[in-house]
């Protein structure tokens, strides 16, 4: 797998966990005393399950949205560059 991919899904995984796990905990349980202890424990969890999950995931997704939005070459085109 390449280093790119990789540092990618990391940097990705933090952004994403740490925003989502922050709101979603603020929301449900308040900026109680603890706090900041529920959002770490969270956001670590989160942040193990999101990093294979995106190195999974991602290269299925990719395909998909390479298919969906394939270009298809007009006919015209075909026969002028013959």
């Amino acid at each position: 797998m390449k280093k790119k991919k990789i540092a990618f899904a990391m940097i990705m995984g933090i952004v994403t966990t740490c925003i989502i796990s922050f709101l979603l905990i603020s929301i449900n349980v308040g900026f109680t005393e603890n706090f900041f202890t529920i959002w770490i424990k969270s956001w670590m969890l989160a942040y193990v399950i999101a990093i294979p999950a995106i190195l999974l995931i991602a290269p299925k997704i990719e395909q998909l949205v390479e298919r969906l939005f394939k270009e298809s070459i007009p006919a015209d085109t075909k026969t002028k560059n013959k």
